[in-house]
C-alpha cells in the first residue's frame, strides 16, 4: 500500500497446545482501509485478529503507528483498538446507551452516568454512526438480535480506536442488518480508521472492502485487491468451490456457486 502502514506484523506465528495454528503470518496495513479477512474454517482468522490486538501471546513482531504492541501498557492498547468479538451478546438488562458508553473505560469513564462531556459526544457519534440513537434509552434485552449486534458495534465505535477489529459482526443477521453492518464498517473506514472485519460471505468481502487476506490452514494465502485475493484460482484452491461473477453498479459481485 502507498500509504504509511498502521499496523504491521512480521513473522507471527501462534502456539495453541503444542500446536502451532497461525504460521509466520507477514502484513502491512493502512489506515482508512477496510480489510476482509477470510478464509475456511479452522484457518486461523480468529487467532489472527486476536494476536493482532494483543489479546494472544505469539512470537514474531507487531507493530501500531511505529510502537511495538508489547511496549503498550494494556490500557494505552484498549485505545488504539476497538474489538468486537464473535458472537458478542449482552445479558445485563442495561440501557442502550449505557452499554455503548462501556466504549469509553479505555479512557478512564469506569460509570456509564458519570460521562465527561468529550465522552458523551463520542457515545453520541457512535450511535448515530449505527443508527440507534432512537432507542438509546431502551433495555439491550428487549432488542432484535439485528438491534443488538448494532449496540455492540456502537460500544466498539465509541472507543474512536484508530484500528477495529470486527470478528464475523455479520453472522446470523439478516440481508439487511448484514448490509447495514458492512455499510457503517465502510464509514468508518473512509473516516480515517484501520478497519479488519473477519466475514465467511466472499459477496460482502468482495462488495466493501479494499484488501482482502486469505488464510487457509493457518497461512496467509494470499492478500491484495477483492479481485486479487479471490481469484479463480485461489477460491478453487483455498475454498474448494466456483463462483459465479458480475458487476453491479459499479460494484463487484461474487457468488459460491458450487464446489470443486
Amino acid at each position: 500500500m502507498s500509504d504509511q502502514a498502521l499496523l504491521t506484523a512480521s513473522n507471527l506465528s501462534v502456539t495453541l497446545s503444542g500446536r502451532e495454528v497461525l504460521h509466520d503470518v507477514s502484513l502491512s496495513l493502512s489506515a482508512r482501509h477496510l480489510v476482509a479477512l477470510v478464509g475456511p474454517n479452522g484457518a486461523g482468522k480468529t487467532t489472527l485478529l486476536r494476536a493482532l490486538a494483543g489479546l494472544q501471546s505469539s512470537t514474531g513482531a507487531i507493530h501500531v503507528a511505529g510502537d511495538t504492541l508489547a511496549s503498550l501498557p494494556l490500557r494505552e492498547r484498549a485505545k488504539r483498538f476497538g474489538y468486537l468479538p464473535q458472537g458478542h451478546v449482552v445479558h445485563w438488562p442495561l440501557d442502550v446507551k449505557d452499554v455503548v458508553a462501556l466504549g469509553r473505560y479505555p479512557h478512564g469513564a469506569t460509570d456509564p452516568a458519570r460521562l465527561t462531556s468529550s465522552d458523551k459526544a463520542a457515545v453520541e457519534r457512535a450511535m448515530q454512526a449505527t443508527d440507534i440513537v432512537a432507542f438509546a434509552d431502551r433495555r439491550v434485552t428487549e432488542l432484535s438480535g439485528g438491534e443488538r449486534s448494532r449496540v455492540a458495534l456502537a460500544r466498539v465505535l465509541a472507543v474512536e480506536a484508530p484500528i477495529v477489529l470486527a470478528d464475523e459482526p455479520t453472522a446470523s443477521l439478516d440481508p439487511r442488518y448484514q448490509i447495514d453492518v458492512m455499510k457503517n464498517l465502510r464509514d468508518v473506514a473512509n473516516s480515517g480508521v484501520l478497519v479488519i472485519v473477519v466475514t465467511h460471505d466472499l459477496g460482502l468481502a468482495a462488495r466493501f472492502a479494499d484488501t482482502v487476506l486469505v488464510m487457509s490452514e493457518g497461512r496467509l494465502a494470499a492478500q491484495g485487491s477483492p479481485q486479487q485475493a479471490l481469484s479463480d484460482d485461489i477460491v478453487a484452491n483455498v475454498f474448494r468451490i466456483s463462483a459465479y461473477r458480475a458487476e453491479h453498479r459499479n460494484e463487484t459481485i461474487i457468488l459460491p456457486w458450487a464446489g470443486v
